[in-house]
């Protein structure tokens, strides 16, 4: 058997989503709307296929979210550092319209997705997605043949995702990343397989409950 199977959820809503403020590696709890959104995650767990094994970014809003959702799984949590968000350094606690007024030129590098510019202080594009692929590669020699669940960042599904599709870094996205949003991947390793291959994406049906009872 050479096709792993990989589940990878984004955290719950934090605040500074709502707000649209970029938190890269600063560590942001989860808000009501996350918590709830965690809860309907472990809901949908228990009718899911059976995991190998559960991974989680070591940043407290995902870690928080795998720790909710997968309370009824029987299985421990392991951290996974390789699957933290990007550090974008200077940019890091700002929105794009305060990140634009502070830091103009940086600013500009930032929207054209510039594969080495680092924020004076964070993490290249390319280091990024270097550090996701080794992640993501180790994980599917380990299980080969299993079912994999991770829960991870918005950037982080950002790199995935162009693995997967084979698309450039420096192209602007065009794919949803929705908080708690369901994503498959299947990674094939038999050699005239393509590698990687999407399965679901940002799958969001079983969020309606939690969304209504807030509502």
């Amino acid at each position: 058997m050479t096709i792993t199977r990989f589940c990878i959820m984004r955290h719950g809503e934090t605040d500074w989503n709502a707000e649209k403020r970029l938190q890269g590696q600063i560590d942001i709890s989860l808000n009501t709307v996350g918590q709830a959104q965690a809860m309907a995650i472990r809901a949908h767990l228990k009718k899911a296929p059976a995991f190998a094994a559960v991974y989680s970014s070591d940043l407290a809003r995902a870690w928080h979210t795998a720790k909710i959702a997968t309370a009824d799984l029987g299985l421990a949590v392991s951290p996974a550092p390789s699957f933290r968000e990007r550090h974008y350094g200077t940019h890091q606690g700002l929105t794009s319209a305060e990140a634009a007024h502070a830091y103009p030129a940086m600013y500009h590098l930032h929207q054209a997705r510039d594969l080495h510019y680092t924020y004076d202080t964070g993490e290249s594009l390319a280091a990024f997605a270097a550090r996701i692929q080794n992640g993501l590669s180790t994980l599917a020699e380990q299980h080969r043949g299993q079912a994999v669940l991770i829960f991870t960042h918005g950037g982080v599904l950002d790199i995935i995702y162009r693995l997967a599709t084979q698309r450039p870094l420096d192209t602007p996205r065009d794919f949803p990343i929705p908080n708690a949003g369901l994503n498959w991947l299947a990674h094939d390793t038999s050699p005239s397989a393509h590698l990687w291959q999407i399965i679901t994406w940002g799958d969001q049906a079983h969020l309606t409950v939690a969304l209504d009872e807030l509502a």
